[in-house]
């Protein structure tokens, strides 16, 4: 048993290593959309930016996931990740992908926070609030903007 435990329930760990796999899943899937755009018959190197970008800050999400999970005095289990998507058939269907992948992390992280919650882990709850929940609207409202913005454009851009 971890000597900093404290107030740090059972479901609580398993909820944050479940949210530590839909952060590396989503990572996943944004590597494999820029490398999609940046093949040389795509050759969209503003979505390649942007997928690897958002890559790496899934990517970080997990880190910071980790680090908590240590910091609480849990133990970090790690999962598989099933093999992403490696085509699309326009810009328009990554975004409309990546806004529902960003929608069901966004679910993930209120059902942890639900978790917390219910354990009245006060601790938990502000470090999701604080780290997660407001990036995720914002990110989600910043996609939701982007695909209104490429339909508007019509087929064959993008």
């Amino acid at each position: 048993m971890s000597l900093c435990r404290q107030n740090y329930s059972q479901s609580s760990e398993d909820g944050v290593n479940a949210q530590i796999n839909a952060e590396l899943t989503a990572s996943y899937v944004y590597r494999s959309m820029a490398a999609y755009f940046a093949r040389d018959d795509v050759a969209l190197p503003g979505f390649h930016s942007f997928f690897d970008k958002a890559a790496k800050e899934e990517q970080e999400h997990a880190d910071l996931l980790i680090d908590y999970q240590n910091k609480r005095g849990g133990r970090v289990v790690l999962q598989p990740i099933a093999a992403p998507k490696q085509q699309w058939n326009s810009a328009l269907e990554a975004l409309e992908d990546t806004l529902a992948l960003e929608k069901d992390v966004q679910s993930k992280l209120l059902a942890l926070h639900a978790i917390a919650d219910k354990a009245n882990d006060a601790q938990m709850t502000d470090f999701i609030e604080g780290t997660f929940l407001v990036e995720q609207v914002e990110a989600i409202k910043d996609i939701s903007d982007k695909i209104t913005n490429l339909k508007r454009c019509g087929e064959g851009l993008g």
